[in-house]
């Protein structure tokens, strides 16, 4: 069954330092169907290991990996600098740490890129399952330091323990809301029941967690997505921004 609206219409919503996010509002036919899913499989979803995520996920059912992948490939990846599909890594997501229980990494923005070939990049998407909108959407950002100092930060937020690092960096714990002194917010796409955005995994984001008292472990109520993180093959001749 395929599980996307094919009347959903995509819009760009552009950004500064000529990035771009991918909109999709009424993406599924039937999104209350993956939410009746995730709550019959809420002792299944586990922290990730892997991660900075704060919360808990679970693996997406194979076919809605595979629409995801089908959806992608037809209407959303030659809007990026990517070809050829290589691996979709598809999840089903609710943040659900206090301010009080995160580590350093998790109070800064940060991008999907990890080790990657040359040859390929790698774009993200999130499918938001809540009809609370104040749980948040998410905001993208630009590093007002040099790539040098941005990675050394990086760094610190997972080797430091969290007083070193706000000694270091005058960061205090919590989810971050707009810009400070390291980093610029660009734009932000808000929350909205059954709203799909796609973006370059090369971009600075963060989810908008601006009343994390709401977050629950329950996919019923809590900050349910469907996150997907697509690793493709770069165009022979890169697509200009």
């Amino acid at each position: 069954m395929v599980m996307f609206n094919p009347n959903a219409k995509l819009r760009e919503e552009a950004f500064a330092d000529r990035y771009s996010c991918i909109v999709v509002d009424d993406a599924l036919k039937d999104p209350e169907q993956l939410v009746r899913y995730a709550a019959a499989h809420r002792d299944a979803f586990r922290p990730s290991a892997a991660t900075a995520y704060p919360g808990v996920s679970l693996a997406a059912p194979a076919h809605v990996a595979n629409d995801l992948a089908g959806y992608f490939a037809l209407n959303v990846r030659r809007r990026f600098d990517a070809r050829r599909l290589v691996n979709l890594n598809c999840l089903l997501s609710m943040v659900t740490l206090p301010p009080a229980a995160l580590q350093p990494a998790q109070w800064i923005c940060h991008s999907d890129i990890l080790t990657l070939d040359p040859q390929q990049c790698i774009q993200a998407s999130v499918l938001y399952l809540f009809k609370d909108e104040t749980l948040g959407g998410t905001s993208f950002y630009s590093s007002t330091r040099s790539p040098q100092e941005t990675a050394e930060m990086f760094d610190d937020s997972v080797r430091l323990s969290p007083t070193a690092f706000t000694q270091r960096y005058a960061i205090t714990p919590g989810y971050m809301i707009g810009t400070n002194p390291y980093f610029r917010h660009m734009g932000s796409i808000a929350a909205r029941w059954n709203r799909l955005i796609f973006y370059d995994g090369r971009v600075l984001h963060s989810g908008d967690i601006a009343a994390p008292e709401k977050l629950t472990s329950d996919p019923l109520t809590g900050r349910l997505t469907l996150n997907g993180f697509f690793t493709c093959r770069k165009n022979l001749v890169p697509r200009a921004l």
